[in-house]
C-alpha cells in the first residue's frame, strides 16, 4: 500500500506545532518565574528603543532584583512549605 504525500506533510506539521507549543509554554513559565525584574527590564528597553528615558524602569528592575535576592536569602527549608505550617 502506498503512503500519501499529504499524510507525511501533515505529520511533520503536527510535530512542528507541538515543538512550538512546548517552547511557548516554557517561555511563558520562565517569564512568570523571573517576574517583575524581567518586566521592568523589558519596559526600560522598549522606552529606550522608542527614544524615551527608561531610567525609571531600570531603577524599578534593580529594586525588584534586590527584593528577589532578599527573599531568596531569607528562605530556608523551614519556610519551604509556605503557609501550610501557619494554621
Amino acid at each position: 500500500m502506498k503512503k500519501s504525500k499529504y499524510t507525511q506533510c501533515g505529520q511533520g506539521m503536527t510535530e512542528y506545532i507541538i515543538v512550538v507549543a512546548l517552547v511557548a509554554v516554557a517561555a511563558i513559565a520562565v517569564y512568570q518565574l523571573f517576574g517583575q525584574v524581567v518586566r521592568s527590564q523589558t519596559a526600560a528597553m522598549a522606552k529606550e528603543l522608542a527614544g524615551e528615558d527608561g531610567s525609571e524602569q531600570s531603577r524599578m528592575a534593580q529594586t525588584a532584583a534586590e527584593a528577589a535576592a532578599a527573599q531568596t536569602a531569607a528562605k530556608t527549608l523551614k519556610s519551604f512549605t509556605g503557609n501550610a505550617g501557619a494554621q
